[in-house]
């Protein structure tokens, strides 16, 4: 990743989980990073020994957040060179138990906050020589999961708008990508676990529903889109890349006892 060294990212959703892992990865690779996220006790205490970062707090629900991320990576670091939008949330219930104000949150964080950021960002991506935006999808955008009815919603609609966008904006030399992940071995993933009836069993069950037979990590997906993000990958654009264990693509038979 060498030549990320003089790089710029703001990377939303980044203080915990799959988003710290993605800043760490990036700073790692010689990335200068603007992390962004609504947690930002926890996003600081994270960060607080990292160089080359610098933390924002805010939602990527509100417009001036977006705008107040890129004007502090600008004044920071004088430029944007990439853009992960990885902030996201979730509402784990079926259809007839959410209520709409949660399908208008959910929508509102998962899809429209990664539109915010990038029309925020655009000016600046276009004066780069190597401008990228990546994604953070899921596996629930091209699999039925229970109870993901509106999780998987908002992140069938970020796999199509990753899409749209980078038919938008490749003339203009930005490659616009995602990365769907399985279930990942999160923060996030462990409280949903803590409330469970039998929280060693939902494990159990969530690791064999992946061909790999375990939960994905935060670092393999921070791979994945250093990679997208880097100069190196140049060639790529309006691409979904899973990080999954194979739970997409895969059909397996049953394991033997």
């Amino acid at each position: 990743m060498a030549r990320s060294a003089s790089s710029v990212a703001i990377v939303t959703g980044a203080a915990n989980g799959i988003g710290s892992a993605i800043a760490r990865s990036l700073i790692r690779s010689g990335w200068r990073v603007a992390a962004l996220d609504l947690a930002g006790t926890g996003l600081a205490r994270r960060f607080a020994k990292l160089r080359r970062a610098i933390m924002i707090e805010g939602d990527v629900a509100q417009e001036e957040t977006a705008k107040r991320a890129v004007t502090a990576a600008l004044e920071r670091f004088g430029r944007v060179d990439a853009i992960v939008s990885n902030a996201g949330i979730s509402r784990n219930r079926p259809i007839a138990k959410l209520t709409l104000e949660e399908w208008h949150r959910v929508l509102d964080v998962n899809v429209v906050g990664i539109a915010r950021v990038a029309r925020a960002a655009l000016p600046y991506l276009r004066k780069s020589s190597a401008a990228a935006i990546v994604n953070t999808c899921s596996i629930a955008a091209t699999a039925g999961l229970p109870n993901r009815a509106l999780y998987s919603a908002s992140k069938g609609a970020v796999l199509a708008l990753t899409m749209a966008m980078a038919a938008d904006h490749v003339r203009e030399g930005i490659r616009v990508n995602c990365v769907n992940p399985g279930t990942a071995d999160t923060p996030w993933v462990g409280r949903l676990l803590e409330v469970a009836d039998d929280p060693a069993a939902e494990r159990a069950a969530l690791e064999a529903r992946q061909p790999m037979g375990r939960l994905v990590s935060a670092d393999e997906v921070a791979h994945a889109i250093a990679y997208l993000a880097s100069p190196l990958s140049g060639s790529t654009t309006g691409t979904a890349i899973a990080v999954d264990g194979g739970m997409q693509n895969l059909r397996l038979p049953a394991a033997r006892s």
